[in-house]
């Protein structure tokens, strides 16, 4: 065990919640917001600053459909999530991380599309999750949400209905492992909960009854005040579990009913942001003592936030860059980048990377002194999933206009 924890550490790889043969390393992605669930990538190998549809595309292979899914890297494997409308197929891709040859394609649901969604919605929205011996994917199909285990060949190993699920403007929320257990999440107006699950079986182990409300957050893992703690905001809360039982921790009014981010930490507070019915970021103190400790009205509603080095930077839906001081909320800037955000930050090395709807990715200078824009890349006409970042690569779910038929390609972008 004390082996395996110094393996973690050596790569870099959070110990949270990674023990029992959860290792992997320090140039994987192996779910939502990287290894250690924060959107902070490794730093062994710094990717590129600039690229464009002929410089610095190490591969690219067509995306049927349509999803919003970013991309999971685990050895030499690089999947997503995909939904093809005219099958109604919801599939597992998987691609060589060197070529990008196909490697094979899971069929995971047939038929029983959803009709009604957002207009930004997919039926592909949630990113994978891995073990490393298996991959953990949620769809909703047909009126209800299941999670699947799928194999590193791309056998279905089992699948578990998590439940009943009332579609208000979609469903996106992303897996998250902890030690035996793939815990998930389904908030909605009809039967809204969070479950922990056997990663060998689908068992459900425990399951905890949400609010009868909308809400697209995804669990995340955070060790904070001495303990593990599973931490959702959401329903006009902000809760605290226990990973391993469900069971509450701490639970106090401190986000709005709908919330879309994966909160950060800085070690003590807990950052929130939401949109609906009103804009808020908030950081809480997460020892249970109920403390909001600043709070602010700015909508970051759809991108996730970071915690770096004292300072919470963040990219509003709208095309503003912000960096507050993470512990009394003193805004240090703010800058235009322009355009619409639903793609999270990622931090690598010294620079953020925030990329528009349009397709535009804009790389700024993380340090709280001043706003400092470092460059600009176009790549298609639309980008709605975060970028993965992975051993100095970008991988970058784009779609493209051609004439009226909307086209999906990943990106694999590096230095050559």
């Amino acid at each position: 065990m004390r082996e395996r924890f110094l393996l973690a550490l050596m790569v870099g790889f959070s110990p949270v919640g990674f023990a029992e043969e959860l290792n992997f390393a320090s140039t994987d992605w192996p779910c939502w917001r990287g290894a250690k669930r924060d959107g902070i990538a490794s730093g062994d190998s710094p990717p590129p600053t600039e690229w464009s549809e002929t410089k610095n595309v190490i591969w690219k292979q067509p995306v049927p459909g349509r999803g919003h899914g970013s991309v999971t890297v685990v050895g030499n494997q690089v999947l997503l999530a995909a939904a093809e409308h005219d099958s109604q197929t919801q599939s597992v891709l998987c691609f060589d991380r060197d070529t990008g040859r196909s490697l094979w394609k899971a069929k995971i649901h047939q038929g029983r599309f959803v009709k009604r969604m957002n207009k930004k919605a997919t039926l592909a929205s949630s990113t994978m999750a891995s073990d490393g011996e298996r991959f953990f994917i949620s769809f909703l199909n047909g009126g209800a949400v299941y999670t699947s285990a799928i194999s590193r060949e791309g056998e279905i190993l089992w699948q578990t209905k998590i439940t009943e699920y009332k579609v208000h403007q979609g469903y996106g929320s992303s897996p998250a492992v902890y030690r035996s257990l793939v815990i998930v999440s389904a908030d909605n107006k009809k039967a809204g909960c969070i479950a922990g699950l056997e990663r060998k079986t689908g068992k459900i182990v425990w399951k905890t009854q949400r609010a009868r409300k909308p809400n697209y957050a995804s669990p995340v893992i955070h060790h904070i005040h001495g303990r593990d703690q599973l931490l959702f905001s959401g329903t006009n809360l902000v809760s605290s579990f226990d990973p391993m039982t469900g069971e509450t921790i701490w639970e106090i009014k401190g986000a709005t009913t709908e919330c879309v981010t994966t909160m950060p930490t800085n070690g003590d507070l807990v950052f929130t942001s939401g949109g609906y019915p009103r804009n808020h970021v908030s950081a809480i103190r997460a020892d249970g003592s109920g403390t909001v400790v600043w709070e602010n009205s700015v909508r970051v509603y759809v991108p996730s936030m970071i915690v770096h080095k004292g300072y919470l930077y963040a990219v509003t839906d709208a095309g503003i860059a912000v960096c507050w001081k993470s512990d009394t909320g003193k805004e240090m800037w703010k800058g235009r980048l322009g355009g619409t955000f639903s793609s999270s930050l990622v931090l690598a090395g010294d620079l953020f990377y925030a990329a528009n709807e349009s397709g535009k990715t804009f790389i700024f200078e993380a340090t709280p002194g001043k706003f400092t824009l470092r460059a600009e890349n176009t790549l298609g006409n639309e980008v709605f999933a975060t970028p993965t970042f992975s051993g100095g690569r970008i991988y970058q779910r784009v779609a493209h206009m051609i004439g009226n038929q909307r086209r999906e390609m990943l990106y694999c972008i590096g230095l050559k």
